[in-house]
C-alpha cells in the first residue's frame, strides 16, 4: 500500500468535507458580529475615539506579550522538571555536567572489568557520556569472568579521577583503574604495535623499552643466566612459551636469562601477555645488532676521538683499556677492587641490560665508556676514562649524550653513584644543568638529575580492588 493510498483512507482526511462547512459558517458568524459592532460604535456619540482606543490597548497587548515570552525564554527551567528533548532526539545533559568547552579537556586512560553479556559496553559508555566524556579508542581483552575494556577517554578538565571511576562503578564496571594520557596515546594499538617491532628490529638495546611503553607502567629486570662479577641472583628457568600469572610476567631471554616485567597495580591480560612474547620472540629472531652509527668530535686541545655504540665485539678492547688503568681509577668506577672483569664487561656491554658508549682515538684505541643502564624503573649513569684522557671533556661529552639517550627513552631521572673524592664526575653531572639531588649513603655519594617533572600524585589515581631512540 502506497503513501498516496494510505493519505485517501486516512480517518483524518475521510471527512474533511464537514469541517469545510464549520469553518465557513464561523466566518459568516464573525462578519455579523463585527458588522453589527461597528455599526453600533460608529453611530454612538463617541464611536472614533472607542475604535482608537480598541487598537491602542491591543497594541499594548500584543507588545506584552512578547516581552513576557522573551523573559520566560532566557528563565532558567524550574527545579525537578526535566527539559525536554531536542529535535535530534539526545536528551540534554543532566544539570551540573560541565560543558565540553568550559575548562579545556583532558586525556584519560580507563580499564574496567564489565561482565560478559550482551549490553553491558552500552551501559558503561551511556554512563560516562552523562558526564560529556568522549570515548576516542577502545579494546576489549576477554577474561574467564568477564571482559576487561581499556578506553582512551576525552573528559572535560573539570572532572577529576574519581568522578570518571564513579561513572564508570555505576556503569558496571569493576576494579577501574585510571591514569592521565597523553597525544602518544591518540594512536591505535596495532600501530603503535608495530612501530614497537620497528625498534627492537633496529636495536636489540631497544626491547626493555619497548617492553614499557607496550604495558604502561611497569618495572623490567633483565636477569643474566650468570650473575655478574660473582654476585646477584641467576635466572631461574623459564618455559620456552613464558610464564604469566596475575601481575608478573617471565618470558625468555634470547641471551639465556629471564626478562621479568611486574605491573603491581594491575594484572596482565591475555592480549599484553602475547604480544609481549612476539616482541621477545623477534628479538630473538634477529640476534645481536647495534646501529652502525659513529660521530668524530673534536676536543678542546685538538685531538679528535670517534664516540660509537658499542657491542659484544668491543670486549676485548675494553678488557686492555681496564688493564691500562689504575687502581685509583678503577675504584671510582667501581667502588673498589674489580674481580672477574671480563664477567662484568660481558654484563655491561649487554644491549639487554642498557646502552653503552665507547670513545675511541685516531689509532682506533678504546680510551674511554659510558653506561646507560636500566635498573629496574630506575636509570643509572656511569663513566670509565682511562688516566691519560682525563680532565679533557671526554667523559663530559659521554655523559651528555648518556642523558639525551635517557630523555628518548622517556626516562624521568638518571642516577650516578660515586664518592665525594671524584670531582671530575661530580662537575660532569654540574655541568648538565639539570636540577640535581645529593645523598650519601655509607660514604657513597648518589647524585640524580631529574629530567622530566614528575606528575603529581593527582595525575595518577587507582580504583583496583585489593623512543624512540
Amino acid at each position: 500500500m502506497t503513501d498516496e493510498t494510505l493519505a485517501k483512507s486516512s480517518p483524518r482526511n475521510r471527512h474533511h468535507w464537514r469541517r469545510d462547512l464549520a469553518e465557513l459558517a464561523a466566518v459568516f458568524t464573525a462578519v455579523a458580529a463585527a458588522d453589527s459592532v461597528a455599526g453600533t460604535v460608529v453611530h454612538g456619540p463617541h464611536g472614533p475615539v472607542l475604535l482608537v482606543a480598541s487598537a491602542a490597548a491591543l497594541l499594548a497587548t500584543a507588545g506584552f506579550h512578547v516581552w513576557w515570552s522573551r523573559r520566560r525564554g532566557h528563565a532558567p527551567p524550574p527545579a525537578g522538571v526535566p527539559e525536554a528533548p531536542s529535535d535530534t532526539g539526545t536528551t540534554a545533559p543532566p544539570a551540573g555536567s560541565p560543558e565540553p568547552g568550559e575548562g579545556g579537556t583532558a586525556l584519560w586512560r580507563m580499564r574496567t572489568t564489565v561482565r560478559d553479556e550482551p549490553g553491558s559496553l552500552a551501559a558503561l559508555c551511556q554512563a560516562l557520556a552523562g558526564l560529556r566524556v568522549d570515548i576516542l579508542s577502545l579494546q576489549t581483552h576477554p577474561l574467564a569472568d568477564g571482559t576487561v575494556d581499556e578506553l582512551l577517554l576525552r573528559a572535560p578538565a573539570a572532572l577529576a579521577a574519581t568522578d570518571l571511576a564513579g561513572a564508570a562503578a555505576g556503569g558496571g564496571g569493576r576494579e577501574t583503574w585510571l591514569e592521565r594520557a597523553d597525544a602518544h596515546d591518540l594512536v591505535d594499538a596495532p600501530t603503535r604495535v608495530l612501530a614497537l617491532a620497528t625498534r627492537t628490529a633496529l636495536d636489540a638495546a631497544e626491547l626493555p623499552l619497548a617492553l614499557r611503553q607496550l604495558l604502561g607502567r611497569c618495572t623490567i629486570r633483565s636477569i643474566p643466566k650468570r650473575p655478574a662479577r660473582g654476585g646477584g641472583p641467576a635466572a631461574e628457568p623459564v618455559p620456552e612459551d613464558g610464564a604469566w600469572e596475575g601481575t608478573v610476567m617471565r618470558l625468555r631471554d634470547p641471551s639465556g636469562g629471564s626478562v621479568t616485567i611486574e605491573r603491581p597495580y594491575l594484572p596482565f591480560t591475555p592480549t599484553e601477555f602475547a604480544r609481549a612474547r612476539a616482541l621477545v620472540e623477534l628479538d630473538a629472531r634477529l640476534g645481536p645488532r647495534v646501529p652502525p652509527r659513529s660521530d668524530v668530535l673534536t676536543l678542546p686541545e685538538g685531538n679528535e676521538i670517534t664516540v660509537r655504540r658499542a657491542d659484544a665485539a668491543d670486549l676485548g678492547a675494553a678488557i686492555a683499556m681496564h688493564e691500562r688503568c689504575s687502581p685509583a681509577t678503577l675504584s671510582r668506577r667501581y667502588h673498589g677492587p674489580v674481580a672477574d672483569a671480563d664477567r662484568y664487561l660481558r654484563h655491561l656491554l649487554s644491549p639487554r641490560f642498557g646502552r653503552t658508549l665507547t670513545a675511541h682515538t685516531a689509532s682506533g684505541r678504546l680510551v674511554a665508556l659510558g653506561h646507560l643502564l636500566w635498573d629496574g624503573d630506575e636509570t643509572e649513569v656511569a663513566l670509565l676514562v682511562e688516566d691519560d684522557w682525563q680532565r679533557r671533556g671526554v667523559g663530559r661529552e659521554l655523559l651528555g649524550r648518556l642523558v639525551a639517550m635517557a630523555r628518548e627513552a622517556d626516562c624521568e631521572s638518571v642516577y650516578a653513584v660515586t664518592t665525594a673524592s671524584n670531582t671530575p664526575m661530580v662537575a660532569a653531572m654540574r655541568a648538565l644543568g639539570l636540577p640535581l639531588d645529593y645523598q650519601i649513603e655509607e660514604g657513597t655519594l648518589v647524585i640524580t638529575a631529574r629530567l622530566t617533572p614528575v606528575r603529581p600524585a593527582a595525575d595518577r589515581h587507582s580504583t583496583v580492588a585489593r623512543h624512540r631512540r
